[in-house]
């Protein structure tokens, strides 16, 4: 796969944390990122919108075996390229969240919610925007989003990368999915991947 200057490869997918300056629009910045890491010009790069508004890559306005999914925070894009993937990326900006447990006793499943609480105090915060990154990016690359329901998937192992444990039958075996931190300029960044073929 081609690298670009601010890219780094995860296994099979290619990440780029880049500056996103405020009033740029992130699509456009995802464009040139993505024809330069494919070697191509930014005019052949193009997006269709899924049933639920993921974009999907295109190039020369037909489907493509590549995928790309971005996340921007804090002043920062994230983007991730793939190819035979799904990808999904998030990151978050850290901040002071005190009621993390009780957000994740409403949108987290239980099991995740207890084991949240179960950790020391200082650890909880972080943890709640890793698992929350985590679920997101999982939910981005399988296309539906939040509104598909943060409880419908759960992790374990919250102390630091999250592991996908259970899921929903439309995101196929947890086994199947790939999560990985992204290191991200002082953000909270999480990669999710699969195999196209491993999804229902």
């Amino acid at each position: 796969m081609p690298h670009a200057p601010s890219a780094r490869s995860s296994g099979p997918v290619e990440v780029a944390v880049l500056p996103h300056p405020a009033g740029v629009p992130a699509e456009a910045l995802a464009r040139d990122w993505l024809a330069s890491a494919l070697g191509l010009a930014p005019a052949r790069i193009g997006f269709a919108r899924a049933p639920h508004g993921r974009p999907t890559l295109q190039v020369d306005d037909r489907d493509s075996d590549w995928d790309c999914n971005w996340s921007h925070s804090g002043g920062r894009l994230a983007i991730a390229l793939g190819v035979g993937l799904r990808v999904g990326i998030d990151i978050e900006r850290p901040r002071a969240r005190p009621r993390a447990v009780e957000l994740a006793r409403r949108f987290f499943t239980p099991a995740e919610a207890e084991a949240l609480a179960a950790l020391p105090e200082p650890a909880r915060e972080p943890a709640f925007l890793r698992l929350w990154c985590a679920k997101e990016a999982v939910l981005k690359a399988h296309g539906r989003g939040l509104a598909f329901g943060l409880d419908r998937l759960r992790f374990e192992g919250l102390a630091s990368t999250p592991r996908l444990v259970a899921a929903d039958a439309t995101l196929g075996r947890p086994a199947a999915w790939t999560i990985e931190a992204v290191p991200a300029d002082g953000l909270v960044g999480m990669l999710a991947w699969c195999d196209r073929a491993a999804l229902p």
